[in-house]
């Protein structure tokens, strides 16, 4: 499973992307995150369904209060992405 998220409220300048990176090393999981110009932080999952859904509700769960609307869409899987594990999740500049 593959996942673009965008998370929107105030998660820029918080440790959003420190946070999800952060979170993502506890499971099996690959991908990045990086500020928008808009304001808004989006990012990119990829693993198991059960490890992208649990990375993005604990995710959610830290930066609750930060969060004011989430947007997620499926998208086909990168054959290029490392393969899901701790560690393979980046912050993209």
């Amino acid at each position: 499973m593959r996942l673009r998220v965008r998370y929107q409220g105030k998660v820029q300048g918080v440790g959003f992307r420190a946070t999800a990176r952060g979170v993502a090393d506890g499971f099996l999981v690959s991908g990045w995150v990086r500020n928008e110009p808009d304001g808004s932080v989006v990012l990119e999952v990829q693993g198991d369904g059960s490890h992208v859904r649990a990375f993005l509700d604990r995710l959610a769960e830290v930066m609750r209060r930060n969060i004011k609307s989430v947007d997620v869409a499926p998208i086909p899987d990168d054959p290029e992405a490392p393969e899901p594990a701790p560690g393979a999740f980046s912050i993209r500049r």
